[in-house]
């Protein structure tokens, strides 16, 4: 279940969603007098940022970047079930089952990195539904939305201090991430490639090397929050 009112507070800029409740009367709606007011941080990805990561990584099959960063509360993803909207002083206004966005990471004051995964991860539609079917009373919802057919971007990684403080997002590191998930992603794993991959390896390693020093002091936490590879 999801209550509205208990999204947590902006830290900056903010954005102001206002969300009405409507009474019906005889079939007419009228304004009710409840109101819930949702103050959202937004920030839109920089356009150099977006650059960056589409040389680090590339197109996709849809001519979208294979690497995007998206800001928490900007990054919304579909979830179905059965929801409560509440007013500000925690009274219940409705109970519905439907489908939402909702932001997708509990960090939504924070910068993300993310890669694309092609929609073949996820199986066949009839399985993804068969798989993320839910029942709320009585109903059938799709708990994680409509099935994926141009894939989906997941979390790599998330720009924070080893103590969960905010790290700006700047072109450089956005950069540098990408090419290090790059590099992990692609490293040959069996003896008889090494040989073949011996000097591609070796200049991996030295980029590596020069883009790990660079975070060690934009980005302190990298070495301790472990990224996620998505293949």
């Amino acid at each position: 279940m999801r209550n509205l009112s208990s999204i947590p507070s902006p830290e900056k800029q903010r954005e102001i969603s206002r969300f009405e409740d409507f009474a019906r009367n005889d079939g007419v709606g009228k304004p009710a007098t409840s109101r819930i007011l949702i103050l959202r941080e937004t920030h839109e990805t920089p356009e150099l940022v977006a650059q960056r990561l589409e040389l680090a990584g590339g197109r996709n099959r849809f001519g979208e970047p294979n690497y995007r960063a998206v800001w928490g509360w900007n990054r919304l993803a579909w979830i179905g079930g059965k929801f409560e909207d509440r007013d500000e002083h925690g009274v219940l206004l409705r109970e519905r089952i439907e489908l939402r966005k909702e932001p997708k990471y509990p960090a939504v004051n924070r910068w993300h990195i993310e890669r694309w995964v092609r929609p073949e991860v996820y199986g066949s539609p009839r399985a993804w539904y068969a798989q993320t079917n839910e029942i709320a009373n009585g109903q059938n919802v799709a708990a994680l939305g409509p099935y994926p057919s141009r894939g989906e971007y997941e979390l790599c990684f998330t720009l924070e201090t080893s103590k969960g403080e905010f790290i700006q997002l700047t072109p450089t590191v956005a950069e540098h991430i990408a090419r290090a998930i790059e590099v992990s992603r692609c490293r040959p794993r069996g003896k008889s490639r090494e040989k073949l991959y011996d000097r591609e390896a070796r200049e991996n390693r030295a980029y590596e090397n020069w883009a790990f020093d660079l975070l060690d002091d934009q980005v302190p936490a990298f070495h301790k929050q472990p990224f996620v590879t998505v293949s």
